[in-house]
């Protein structure tokens, strides 16, 4: 469905090409397990039922968006809550995709834009889990994705960015795209990190930046306050790392701490290597975060 973001004459021929969406889930704790409570949703966003294969105390859940992709002038907004004591897993079916921006609109009008917000509330589990996204050469997209814990919430969430498809000779030269990731805890800012990429800052090329990698992603892992002491936690990463290097991929990702905050960095040239060491490292977290063994969600064998 298009809805309008202005009325009037003139911009009638700009709403048919544009898209205006949002979805807003809530998950809660019920006799039977977690279930998905409320659905709001407007446009082009959308989920089925949710899914148990791991039993009823944790909800999958999957992201739709039927155009498959985001284009000039589009909006997609994603609101997650998960009430006390409920665990949601949130994933998508594929890719998603920013595609070329178009060339007839004046500067600003051809902006992407996707803005993700989870709420946890006290106890609250939440695993974010999407596939990656893929800017295409020529886009102009800006993706946020703010995360709200409590003192006593857990959360695990990654995002992997593909710029351009150099595999197949379109290699990301002209696009622009910003990625902002956010992390509040009781309402206090613990965690701001944001790249932007456009053709006058360099940052893709430069050796400080990007290094002319084309893929990179951010794997954030919350515990709650009391689960780990400072010696458990650092014994963690040297776990952690360990297992990377065994995996001979140090070179391609770090792990630092802010606070209870786990930061896992990936930067290379395949979204495929950046997911399966996600895969790997999330299969270590999540018995110590989750006290559960790590379920693959069945939409990522297909």
């Amino acid at each position: 469905m298009i809805i309008e973001k202005a009325i009037n004459n003139d911009s009638e021929q700009e709403l048919k090409n544009s898209w205006f969406a949002s979805l807003s889930l809530t998950f809660s704790l019920t006799p039977s397990g977690t279930q998905l409570t409320r659905t709001e949703r407007y446009g082009p966003l959308s989920v089925q039922k949710a899914f148990y294969p791991e039993g009823r105390d944790c909800a999958h859940i999957y992201l739709l968006h039927p155009p498959a992709g985001i284009v000039s002038g589009d909006e997609l907004h994603i609101n997650i809550a998960v009430k006390r004591q409920a665990h949601s897993l949130i994933t998508t079916p594929g890719a998603n995709r920013f595609y070329r921006a178009r060339e007839d609109h004046a500067i600003g009008d051809s902006k992407q834009v996707q803005h993700c917000k989870f709420y946890l509330a006290a106890c609250a589990k939440c695993e974010n889990f999407p596939l990656e996204t893929i800017v295409y050469e020529g886009a102009d997209g800006f993706n946020t994705v703010d995360v709200h814990l409590q003192n006593d919430s857990a959360y695990l969430g990654w995002d992997i960015t593909c710029l351009g498809l150099p595999s197949s000779g379109q290699p990301f030269k002209h696009g622009r795209y910003s990625q902002l990731n956010r992390v509040y805890c009781q309402n206090t800012l613990i965690y701001h990190d944001r790249i932007v990429i456009k053709p006058e800052n360099k940052v893709h090329q430069h050796i400080a930046g990007l290094n002319h990698q084309s893929v990179f992603g951010t794997f954030l892992a919350y515990a709650p306050l009391g689960q780990f002491d400072d010696d458990e936690l650092k014994t963690l990463i040297v776990q952690l790392r360990e297992h990377i290097i065994s995996e001979k991929a140090d070179d391609n990702i770090s792990v630092s701490q802010v606070r209870r905050l786990l930061i896992i960095r990936y930067l290379g040239q395949q979204a495929e290597q950046c997911k399966a060491l996600f895969i790997q490292l999330w299969q270590i977290l999540r018995p110590l975060y989750l006290n559960k063994v790590a379920s693959i969600p069945r939409i990522w064998h297909t």
